[in-house]
């Protein structure tokens, strides 16, 4: 985990609090310091994957990849909404991450497909927290609603890479 960067805020006229919104940005950044790297992370599966099943599984992480892409936009877009500064360059990302680091040597179908669940139940959990904690801390129902927007992504993309590994 990272050391807390410090927050600036811009004036809104948004009418949440501002106490809230300071925490809801935090919350925010949390999560797309996770996001960018969970992209970064699915490249790299994407990149490296070998096998019997490396075409099929290429093109999957690579979907997954874009979509968890624009969940990168969307969240860093909702701290600024805020009032917030987005946090979001490939350093930021990797130093609040708290996702576990993609081993290297995941590059055969099978161990991928157990690196990218790990990664996107870990991810999913995480977001489903803070939509919670978007509701019922902080009362903001928008960013729980972006929030419950990805975990609902994130859960599709788990069942087709853990349908791979079922028998």
């Amino acid at each position: 985990m990272a050391t807390k960067t410090a927050q600036q805020t811009f004036e809104t006229r948004n009418d949440i609090d501002a106490g809230q919104r300071e925490k809801l940005v935090e919350l925010l950044n949390a999560r797309l310091a996770d996001t960018f790297d969970l992209y970064g992370q699915l490249k790299q599966a994407h990149w490296n994957v070998k096998g019997s099943d490396f075409i099929q599984l290429h093109e999957l992480y690579d979907e997954i990849a874009e979509s968890v892409l624009g969940f990168v936009d969307e969240i860093a877009e909702r701290a600024t909404a805020l009032g917030g500064l987005a946090t979001g360059t490939v350093r930021m990302a990797a130093e609040a991450s708290s996702l576990d680091e993609y081993p290297v040597d995941a590059t055969a179908g099978k161990d991928t497909l157990n690196v990218v669940a790990d990664r996107l139940a870990a991810y999913g959990a995480a977001v489903r927290s803070s939509a919670e904690t978007a509701e019922s801390d902080l009362g903001d129902l928008d960013t729980q609603d972006l929030l419950i927007e990805v975990s609902r992504a994130i859960d599709k993309h788990l069942w087709f890479v853990e349908a791979h590994l079922q028998k």
